[in-house]
């Protein structure tokens, strides 16, 4: 019975000394992305049509030559000084293109006002093609604006609800291009992780070796992890980067302290240490207060006047800030305690991390913001 007792205390011991470690993983495609696999940016130009009375004014000249010439494309021959409509607004569109994306996908839109418009509320955008940073078609847009937004007002008073002159058209856009894979026919690959560090690159590289036991992954900077695809995936990058990007590492960060003194708010990292050092903190409190008097001749006095006496009090209240010793923490929960154990505001918090700081007892970056 003993046995068994102390192999089940064995492995209860271990797993609760695995399980940090375990929570701190974190899937590789979380942390980094393949060199040429993202987001491409679109805009375009368009008009949004239907508005009741809140589109641009006569005084925006574009948008009434845009739907000249639209009318015109249409073979709608009019003069342009006969058109006077204010349910027309001038638009850019943005969107953002997904890597892998086929044709014929649809995919968000975004419709900003271009002009004086009052709100985009309750109109259509009609079709605008989206083009990317070389100039070609990608995607074309259309559909009906929505803002989650409304406006309305007279002469003397107004309300408004969120931003009416700006919405989004979901799924409004149709891919009409394809980008090209990045990955075919590639025979290594470059990982790029979103926050360089050499501890991550060299564990990311280390636990892609262990998974396919070869040398597959070298490190050749701290934002990057160079990948030779093995000969058992020759021909099935996508099943290698399947494979690859579950895997789960632990990223380390810098020690750093950010403090924003506009909102007193405070973030400490996990790796921030405080070596042993004597804190003491006070408040100073000035006090003014005026109360001024009037002084009045007596009765039926014939001389003399009335006037103002000015009365000033000042109280000055300073803490009695004793000399507390911060011990050195080993961990983060320990820096809190010790800097808890002072009793002061956040405010006053910033301060002492400060003087933290130039003392030499802070072993982390200090970012203001």
């Amino acid at each position: 019975m003993e046995k068994p007792m102390k192999r089940i205390l064995t492995a209860v011991i271990f797993l609760l000394l695995a399980v940090p470690q375990l929570a701190l993983a974190i899937r590789i495609k979380d942390i980094a992305s393949f060199n040429g696999v993202r987001d491409n940016q679109l805009i375009g130009y368009g008009l949004v049509v239907g508005l009741n009375g809140t589109g641009d004014s006569d005084q925006t000249k574009f948008p009434v030559q845009s739907l000249t010439n639209m009318l015109e494309r249409m073979g709608i021959t009019i003069n342009r000084s006969d058109i006077k409509v204010k349910n027309v607004a001038a638009v850019m569109v943005t969107a953002d293109l997904p890597p892998f994306v086929k044709q014929g996908t649809q995919i968000d839109v975004l419709v900003s006002s271009a002009g004086d418009a009052k709100s985009l509320a309750g109109g259509t955008l009609l079709m605008a093609p989206l083009k990317g940073a070389d100039g070609q078609v990608y995607a074309v847009a259309q559909g009906a604006v929505l803002t989650n937004s409304f406006s309305y007002g007279g002469q003397a008073a107004s309300v408004q609800k969120n931003h009416p002159t700006a919405g989004r058209v979901p799924n409004g856009a149709l891919v009409e291009r394809e980008l090209p894979n990045v990955l075919t026919g590639q025979g290594q690959l470059r990982l790029n992780l979103h926050q360089p560090d050499f501890t991550t690159a060299t564990r990311i590289a280390r636990a892609v070796n262990e998974k396919f036991n070869a040398p597959v992954a070298s490190c050749s900077d701290p934002g990057a992890v160079l990948m030779t695809v093995p000969d058992a995936y020759r021909g099935r990058v996508v099943e290698f980067v399947a494979d690859m990007e579950r895997l789960e590492v632990r990223p380390d960060s810098p020690a750093k302290v950010v403090l924003n003194e506009r909102t007193g708010t405070i973030v400490i990292g996990d790796n921030v240490r405080i070596s042993t050092v004597a804190v003491s903190h006070g408040n100073l409190t000035l006090f003014v207060k005026e109360t001024p008097q009037v002084s009045q001749p007596a009765p039926l006095s014939k001389t003399g006047e009335t006037v103002v006496v000015p009365r000033t009090s000042v109280k000055v209240t300073e803490g009695g800030g004793g000399l507390a010793v911060v011990k050195e923490g080993a961990s983060i929960g320990e820096v809190v305690r010790a800097l808890n154990a002072l009793g002061v505001t956040p405010r006053d918090l910033i301060g002492i991390l400060q003087a933290i700081k130039a003392a030499g007892a802070m072993q982390a970056e200090l970012s203001v913001i």
